[in-house]
């Protein structure tokens, strides 16, 4: 007599391979990565909003460039340390509620930083924000991974990762409009606006992922039960192929030493000092830029900030794609930050020229949305297995420390100088150092890849 279990598995498994892969997670896409990536638009701007707001502050509370500098700085500093114990609990509350927590708390910080009033109480907010955004970027990779096997899961990063640009776009734009809508309001000036109404949409986001999102297949209503089988067995399948594949000691103490020992993690998170001292020159000081050159009404300072990502979004796409094409990532990731780190130095001499500053920045963010693409598909070919888990976080947190130091360096220049002139130079040459690393210190042989069929 046939065991009952033996023919339910049998079954199970026919159910399984009957299904439609590429149209069950289709559907998963457009259920869980719209909001997603929202939610990751949303949080930059929230993290970035501070450039367009940089010139209210200096205005109604006398913040140089120093101290916007160092408030930026404190942001990462908050990000850093609590990096790692909010990721510690996703294993606990799991990725939805993590994000649920996470958005929440930085609508209220955002919010609450339009009451700042002295360089203390800004500082504090700044820190705040940091320390509550921190575990989104995780938190949201950890939900990719419970819905799409690694094979999958790629190309939902790379969709993921695409709003960071658009955020740069339609930021902005929005904060621009703000400013210059609300300006004395209920006796409120335009940049307390800013951090009200921008500070309301993550809000809304945590009730939006409460509502619509779940954390694992078999929770899904809106799948069919063979489409939440087949996904189960896919993951499964993938999780057996990491564990053959992996460090036989298991996960521990030794993975950590193996990292620290190996000197490709040192060398890709040198390279990523300079990507993060890139990003911040894209992220925080454009507008402030832009207000050098002669543009003094927040409505156009929002629209000529605009543009520079707004290139940066075409030009990623083709460049990640002719990478993913050719299977080449050292010279993509070094020619696209090589023009980056030209187009500061250009920007350091264009003056007052704003035609030519909005030419420049468009150049500069276009390279760097593109740079960091490619450099972000490195770290897991480079590293070996046993390294990798721990590698990559060693790779982050040290281009992190770089992304903190970077702004208020940048400040203190300016104050001093009375220009940002010599901290783009400086800044450019950092970014040629991480080319120079790159391209020596990684070889070709070792990005080989197996060309999908």
């Amino acid at each position: 007599m046939a065991d009952p279990s033996t023919s339910t598995a049998s079954q199970d498994a026919a159910d399984t391979s009957r299904v439609d892969r590429a149209a069950t997670y289709r559907t998963i896409a457009w259920r869980v990565m719209p909001l997603l990536v929202i939610c990751y638009v949303v949080s930059f701007i929230d993290r970035t909003n501070i450039g367009i707001a940089q010139q209210g502050l200096e205005r109604d509370l006398g913040f140089g460039s120093a101290v916007y500098g160092l408030g930026v700085t404190l942001f990462f500093v908050g990000f850093i340390l609590f990096e790692v114990p909010s990721s510690a609990l996703l294993a606990r509350l799991g990725a939805r509620k993590t994000l649920i927590r996470i958005m929440a708390s930085w609508g209220v910080v955002t919010i609450a930083t339009s009451l700042v009033h002295n360089e203390i109480t800004f500082y504090v907010a700044r820190f705040l924000l940091g320390a509550a955004e921190a575990g989104f970027f995780p938190g949201a990779l950890y939900f990719l991974s419970r819905w799409f096997p690694s094979a999958r899961r790629t190309r939902m990063t790379a969709v993921f990762f695409a709003g960071v640009p658009v955020s740069g776009v339609l930021g902005s734009l929005m904060s621009g409009a703000i400013m210059k809508a609300f300006d004395g309001s209920a006796g409120l000036a335009d940049w307390q606006w800013l951090f009200i109404v921008e500070g309301v949409p993550p809000l809304l986001l945590a009730g939006a992922v409460l509502l619509w999102l779940v954390d694992e297949p078999e929770q899904a209503r809106w799948l069919t039960p063979a489409q939440r089988a087949a996904v189960r067995a896919d993951l499964d399948a993938d999780q057996r192929r990491k564990e053959a594949a992996g460090d036989p000691a298991g996960p521990g103490h030794g993975g950590l030493f193996l990292a620290l020992r190996d000197p490709k993690v040192w060398i890709i998170g040198l390279c990523a000092c300079g990507a993060y001292t890139l990003a911040n020159a894209v992220s925080f000081w454009t507008p402030r830029i832009i207000a050098e050159a002669g543009v003094g009404d927040v409505l156009d300072l929002g629209f000529f900030s605009a543009l520079p990502p707004l290139l940066g979004i075409v030009v990623m796409m083709i460049v990640g794609r002719h990478s993913d094409r050719t299977l080449e990532r050292r010279w993509h990731a070094a020619l696209s930050w090589t023009v980056a780190a030209l187009a500061m130095v250009a920007l350091s001499v264009a003056g007052h020229d704003v035609a030519l500053v909005v030419v420049l920045l468009a150049v500069m963010a276009a390279a760097h949305y593109s740079g960091l693409t490619v450099f972000y598909s490195i770290p897991s070919i480079y590293l070996g297995e046993r390294a990798a888990a721990t590698g990559i976080a060693l790779v982050t947190s040290m281009g992190s420390f770089a992304a903190a130091a970077s702004p208020s360096l940048l400040g203190f220049i300016q104050d001093r100088t009375g220009s940002l002139s010599l901290g783009l130079r400086i800044s450019a040459g950092i970014v040629l150092l991480a080319v120079v690393l790159l391209l020596a210190g990684v070889k070709a042989s070792d990005l080989r890849e197996q060309r999908p069929s």
